[in-house]
């Protein structure tokens, strides 16, 4: 009998992904989570003229989606006040990281990351053969300087760092994020990640000229815009990196609908700003029942918070258990001293409620071992 020939890279590999989604929890308990508040979606949702808007492009749904983004992509321009050549539209982050790393790494090629930092990352690069080498938090932040030491050492041919940070959402100024383009070896590219930047405080984002080949930018609609299911990421950057991607990205993998969609999204600036306002109170209510309960929380700069449960990660773990078992799914970092948290996303007035009641009980269950 004839199997498929695979490569040894794939036969190398673990048979793994990233993370367990929800709905694969809910069918191993065989009940739904009363809230999820573990993948950092925004459950206040997407803005009722994106709604809308994907509800008039269903009926054009047999057409495929313009393979140039182009009415998003001049919109994108517009905003961000460059040149349509200086972005790319693609699957979400995860599938524009998955076509930088493609593009660059190589069997071998070094590539340096956070220990703890986000997975999918990780995952991208071990399935293009490429090599990681990674660096400890410092103090929950991730460390530029140690990351751009680490980079030199191994002749990396990428950094990643995102800013603000998934999972600790903990973030660093404009000025040490250009700082560290700085000590930037030769020949190497920061892959900065700003999923969460609707919700950082004036003065992180970056003034870094759109040119400069050292430095590509990430952006999404999936959390300050609410289209997580939608898959709409950017890619910000110099031209020539930029027209790389046509190279090899897939050219009809944007759904017409959520091409749409974004484009409504981007134009209301007043459901974004409600947003944010939502998840500012939001925040507050998760660190008011940290307190309450005895913990402490991490400052956030995203549509989530870091709760610290002031043990070790087993204990945290235990806490994160007792809360699935209650209905609320929530996740934690998977690396040490961080893993000492657990992370919840941000959430309405009802969840803030259903998450009072199931903390003290989780923490009662958790000390009981």
């Amino acid at each position: 009998m004839s199997y498929p020939r695979y490569t040894k890279l794939i036969d190398s590999l673990p048979a793994t992904v990233p993370f367990v989604g929800p709905e694969a929890q809910e069918r191993e308990r065989g009940a739904v989570f009363l809230a999820r508040l573990g993948a950092n979606e925004s459950v206040f949702g997407p803005s009722p003229n994106a709604i809308q808007a994907m509800r008039d492009a269903a009926a054009e749904i047999w057409q495929y989606g313009d393979p140039t983004s182009h009415a998003l992509s001049t919109a994108l321009a517009a905003y961000h006040d460059i040149g349509v050549d200086n972005l790319v539209v693609g699957e979400g982050i995860d599938g524009l990281l998955s076509y930088i790393v493609r593009m660059l790494v190589g069997p071998g090629d070094a590539v340096v990351t956070s220990d703890g930092a986000y997975p999918t990352f990780n995952y991208h690069v071990l399935g293009f053969g490429g090599t990681l080498h990674k660096v400890p938090y410092r103090e929950d932040h991730e460390d530029p300087e140690a990351l751009m030491s680490k980079a030199a050492e191994v002749g990396a041919k990428l950094v990643y760092l995102a800013n603000p940070d998934n999972p600790m959402g903990t973030w660093h100024s404009a000025e040490t994020i250009t700082a560290a383009l700085e000590a930037l070896p030769e020949g190497c590219l920061l892959v900065l990640d700003e999923a969460y930047i609707e919700f950082a405080p004036d003065g992180v984002a970056p003034a870094i000229d759109i040119n400069d080949p050292r430095l590509i930018r990430m952006r999404t609609f999936s959390k300050g815009y609410g289209m997580a299911g939608a898959r709409v990421g950017y890619a910000i950057g110099q031209r020539d990196l930029i027209r790389s991607f046509d190279k090899i990205r897939n050219h009809f993998g944007m759904n017409r609908a959520a091409q749409a969609g974004a484009l409504a999204a981007l134009k209301d600036s007043d459901w974004l700003d409600s947003v944010r306002a939502q998840v500012a109170s939001s925040r507050t209510s998760i660190d008011d029942i940290a307190r309450k309960n005895g913990l402490s929380t991490l400052p956030s700069a995203t549509n989530f918070v870091a709760v610290d449960c002031q043990q070790d990660g087993a204990f945290a773990q235990r806490v994160l258990m007792a809360l699935l078992e209650q209905g609320l799914f929530v996740r934690m970092p998977f690396v040490a001293p961080q893993n000492r948290c657990i992370r919840i996303s941000t959430g309405t007035a009802e969840n803030m409620q259903l998450l009072a009641k199931a903390m003290s009980m989780a923490l009662q269950q958790a000390r009981r071992g």
